[in-house]
């Protein structure tokens, strides 16, 4: 399972953070017996396939997310893997036969169109994500009030659209998952029996008013929505055995009088580490920061700013 990974590209995605994620784990995960892993906010799901990898222990897993085109695409990259596979090669070969940027940009702009339509049956739903995905700018994600797509075009030439290894080997993790579309408080409803664990990566705080950038869907999640969520968490905190890891922006990092996230959680353990952003329409604004990671038990190394450096 060592080349499973993300089949999307995805703002925030935490493919950089795994090594870091990992270690502030439970000490005891690797020791735990049917676990129920649960992320409330997969995005692209990084942090999934990582712990589906690395943890047979974790028998059951169930992802959720407010946006039901993504939620559509695990569900069909786990249940009609060949037949995504098929649609995405022609889709593939149409696009990297255009010789000029025009008929690139124009054959683009019609599948956009296409996928806005928002009528199409999963398969053909699942291909023009994935297409918009690897051939709009920068890879993003992101929609109007309307809740339609609405990222340029990428200019790429001859980007890798299908991957059938990664899509096949991602096909057998997620059939121990249960996929939900929702708002991230439903995932209470879906526990398992045993060990319980929790990570959530929503939707970040922006760290000033011109970095927002959480319109994954037509829905806001502003200081109500991130309340809301703590509230969640420390409901999660009061029954026994159910722990859990939250991941946001480092907000008093970039304005010391800016501590959000210190306030809301002052009752639970606020770690940093280490991130790059590297999705931004602004180069300059690229680059390391420290983001928060807030967990309901002590981690090793719990106290020590920011691990080591990811190069």
């Amino acid at each position: 399972m060592a080349n499973a990974k993300p089949f999307i590209k995805w703002a925030g995605g935490k493919g950089q953070l795994l090594e870091q994620l990992n270690a502030y784990l439970p000490e005891d995960f690797d020791n735990r017996r049917d676990i129920t892993y649960i992320e409330p906010f997969v995005g692209g799901g990084a942090m999934l396939f990582c712990m589906l990898r690395r943890y047979p222990n974790i028998r059951h897993a169930v992802i959720n997310d407010v946006n039901s085109d993504l939620t559509t695409c695990y569900q069909t990259v786990r249940d009609m893997p060949e037949e995504l596979i098929a649609s995405l090669l022609d889709i593939q070969n149409a696009y990297n036969a255009l010789q000029t940027e025009e008929g690139r940009r124009d054959f683009f702009l019609a599948a956009r169109d296409r996928y806005n339509e928002k009528n199409l049956d999963p398969i053909e739903n699942t291909t023009k994500f994935i297409f918009l995905n690897r051939t709009c700018f920068n890879g993003l994600y992101r929609v109007n009030k309307k809740g339609l797509f609405n990222v340029p075009f990428g200019k790429y030439i001859n980007p890798q659209i299908c991957d059938p290894a990664t899509i096949r080997l991602d096909s057998e993790l997620l059939q121990r998952v249960e996929i939900l579309t929702g708002d991230f408080e439903a995932t209470l409803d879906h526990v398992g029996d045993g060990y319980n664990f929790f990570y959530f990566d929503p939707p970040y705080r922006p760290l000033n008013a011109t970095s927002s950038f959480n319109s994954y869907s037509k829905e806001d999640f502003n200081d109500d929505e991130q309340i809301r969520l703590r509230d969640f968490c420390a409901r999660l905190n009061d029954r026994l055995g159910i722990g859990w890891m939250l991941s946001n922006a480092d907000c008093s990092a970039k304005n010391p009088e800016d501590t959000f996230f210190e306030d809301i959680y002052n009752d639970f353990f606020i770690n940093r580490v280490f991130a790059s952003r590297a999705i931004n329409a602004n180069p300059s604004k690229r680059g390391k920061l420290t983001e928060l990671l807030i967990c309901n038990y002590r981690p090793e190394g719990y106290g020590a700013y920011a691990a080591e450096e990811v190069e």
